[in-house]
């Protein structure tokens, strides 16, 4: 079984490893369900997904009518003002087929104006103050990808106590330094203030090169199962530390089998080896492509 932490302040102890349920968007019920028996036998206890995530919501929606009580349920708005990420929120429990959410998040909050727009007057953070009062939600966290997410959470946290953080963590992109130090720099702030630190992206290899496939997540995963062991054990040999699975749900099972055995860092010299061996180069470049 998975091991689980408490995840920050909320007083839930979640599984150290969060099926990532943007996984579901693009399946019929009966593959969705299949890969829902995979995350109970395995013992997750936390499902991250977003209101963006095709038909994620959807699926997992059966799932919740019987077993809503088991999950720690996570989802995501997109949207900036206050209006629309309401409307975003009450049509997520209406897909989810749910009565609150224990944790929404406001999705991908890295650029500036968007920034400015969401967290402040009329803007989603409002929206999702409320459903917190209103009892359809318990807590507000704030994700993001891209080389400044470290930096624009550490803002996010200035500005208002979110419950939680996700973005990018493996050894490709702690190879670059101004990220390593940013991340090193929100990491501090949120052990101080009990803030839950979810990371994404464990798996990747790089971003889709031509001819590459088949293709079941926006980049290219490894699939190499020492290698994925590996790149589990990079993120869960952090303490506190959670890691979201993979969006390609073929590599579910691996990524769960890697993360029941106990977490060891492997040395740097076998991450280059495998960076050499893979030809993996950083899903997110300053200045070149540090967007989705």
């Amino acid at each position: 079984m998975i091991p689980t932490l408490p995840f920050g302040r909320t007083g839930h102890d979640s599984t150290r490893t969060i099926f990532g349920a943007a996984a579901l968007g693009r399946m019929s019920q009966e593959k969705a369900d299949a890969v829902m028996e995979t995350v109970l036998q395995f013992g997750l206890n936390h499902i991250d997904t977003a209101a963006s995530y095709g038909d994620s919501e959807l699926r997992l929606a059966p799932w919740m009518r019987r077993y809503r009580d088991r999950f720690f349920l996570a989802s995501k708005t997109g949207d900036r003002t206050y209006e629309g990420a309401l409307a975003s929120i009450q049509r997520s429990l209406e897909r989810l087929e749910v009565d609150h959410l224990d944790l929404i998040q406001l999705h991908n909050l890295v650029d500036e104006t968007e920034w400015e727009t969401a967290l402040g007057p009329g803007g989603a953070l409002e929206a999702a103050i409320e459903a917190r009062e209103r009892g359809l939600v318990r807590f507000i966290g704030v994700t993001g990808h891209g080389t400044r997410v470290a930096e624009m959470h550490l803002k996010s946290l200035d500005r208002f106590p979110f419950d939680s953080v996700l973005l990018p963590y493996n050894f490709m992109m702690m190879s670059q330094p101004e990220y390593a130090a940013d991340f090193a720099s929100l990491i501090q702030r949120c052990r101080e203030r009990g803030v839950a630190i979810q990371t994404i992206k464990s798996v990747a290899r790089r971003r889709w090169q031509e001819g590459d496939g088949p293709r079941y997540s926006w980049y290219e995963p490894l699939r190499d199962p020492e290698a994925v062991r590996r790149a589990v054990h990079y993120v869960l040999a952090e303490p506190g530390f959670f890691l979201n699975t993979s969006s390609d749900a073929t590599l579910l099972r691996l990524i769960l089998e890697a993360a029941e055995s106990m977490p060891v860092a492997a040395p740097p010299a076998a991450f280059e080896q495998d960076v050499r061996a893979y030809e993996m180069q950083p899903l997110f470049i300053r200045g070149l492509t540090d967007t989705i």
